[in-house]
């Protein structure tokens, strides 16, 4: 899976790309919404992992201009805001899931491998059209 990790404090942002690079996936990281948002833009992603509490641009206004430039990729907030009114927040704005810190390396890799799944169970390997 090719990943767009964007987590503002670096050690953590080492930690997670390296660990999802362990588990085979391509990770792009930026410490910053915008940064986010710009590279949205720019790359196709299976997944995009987002801190809220970020420099520039907070995550949930950052998924917010992602969904509204017609991204329909899977992502994931990664944050420390735990309340049910924050998990509501970004589930609104656009969010697929919601794992709060501390967290273990070994679930998200699992929720992201369940993404993995789902697309491998549900692609078409046929293409048709018309009498082709």
């Amino acid at each position: 899976m090719k990943i767009l990790l964007a987590e503002d404090e670096p050690q953590l942002n080492r930690v997670i790309t390296a660990a999802l690079e362990n588990f085979h996936h391509e990770v792009d990281s930026v410490f910053d919404g915008q940064a986010a948002v710009d590279q949205a833009k720019q790359n196709a992603y299976d997944a995009i992992i987002l801190d809220i509490m970020m420099p520039v641009m907070d995550g949930v206004t950052a998924l917010e201009k992602i969904r509204q430039n017609g991204n329909r990729t899977y992502v994931m907030m990664l944050t420390a805001k735990s309340e049910i009114d924050d998990k509501v927040t970004g589930l609104e704005a656009g969010a697929d899931d919601y794992l709060t810190k501390p967290f273990s390396l070994k679930e998200l890799v699992a929720r992201l491998n369940s993404v993995q799944r789902r697309a491998d169970n549900y692609g078409n390997d046929h293409l048709a059209f018309g009498d082709l």
